[in-house]
């Protein structure tokens, strides 16, 4: 009997020796997303996690993908690593920010994607960027369909960093907290942001929040998300105006 399991165990082993890697190693694309954000951050080399993206299986990487949680704490780590990334190797890039957002130089699950298309399609829910969050795409791609968020949570827009000065800074973010983090960096960007007038009564908002208007309910859904966040008075019916957006270069920003 005991030659037999060894005998058993030779052939497992073999079996799994011979598999593909993919099949061998269960890799944690979250946890890979937090690894790859962090060396973007610290310098080091990032060509394993490249790799690693680049080659994962779709079916492998939308197993792991299967609520908004993930693919929100997922694609927020890939977004502001790859902008890091990509504007430390070449800071020249910035120059044409257009073409920059909209090339696709990111390979994820063997698919080419820009940050444009990470950013609206997926964690818009396939809305055309300069719809003010009232249009959304007639013809999503397949890959756009199982990678994108089932609803938009208009807090994203607080946690992503394009690289420009009036970003919000840059957090690690993790499926199982993302509720309370995405709730946090709404919090403090909009404390840090917003101007009130109460004398004029008016209230300067961040642009971003007037470019995806529509993300969060308009005007009135603006003036709800101040109220119940306690950053103006639940009396108050101020009119809205939007900020100028700084898109000086800033990279390393991240939160302390």
């Amino acid at each position: 009997m005991k030659w037999f399991t060894f005998f058993l165990l030779m052939i497992t082993a073999e079996l799994l020796a011979a598999a593909p890697k993919s099949q061998r190693m269960q890799i944690n694309f979250i946890q890979l997303s937090q690894n790859f954000l962090y060396a973007a951050r610290t310098g080091d080399s990032v060509q394993k996690y490249l790799d690693t993206l680049g080659s994962a299986q779709e079916k492998q990487l939308a197993d792991q993908l299967t609520n908004d949680e993930e693919k929100i704490a997922f694609w927020l780590n890939i977004y502001n690593g790859f902008t890091q990334v990509l504007l430390k190797n070449n800071p020249e890039k910035y120059k044409s920010r257009g073409a920059f957002f909209s090339d696709k130089q990111i390979r994820i699950a063997n698919q080419l994607l820009s940050l444009d298309m990470i950013e609206h399609g997926l964690m818009r829910r396939s809305k055309i960027k300069w719809g003010l969050g009232y249009l959304n795409k007639i013809f999503p791609s397949r890959f756009e369909k199982i990678f994108r968020v089932d609803t938009l949570d208009s807090r994203i827009h607080f946690a992503l960093n394009c690289g420009a000065k009036s970003c919000p800074p840059i957090a690690f973010y993790e499926s199982e907290n993302i509720d309370s983090q995405l709730e946090l960096a709404m919090q403090t960007y909009l404390a840090g942001e917003i101007e009130l007038d109460t004398m004029n009564n008016f209230v300067k908002l961040p642009a971003i929040m007037g470019w995806f208007r529509g993300d969060f309910g308009g005007k009135n859904g603006m003036l709800k998300l101040l109220k119940k966040n306690n950053l103006i008075n639940t009396e108050l019916s101020p009119k809205i105006e939007f900020k100028e957006y700084d898109w000086t270069l800033f990279l390393n920003n991240y939160k302390t």
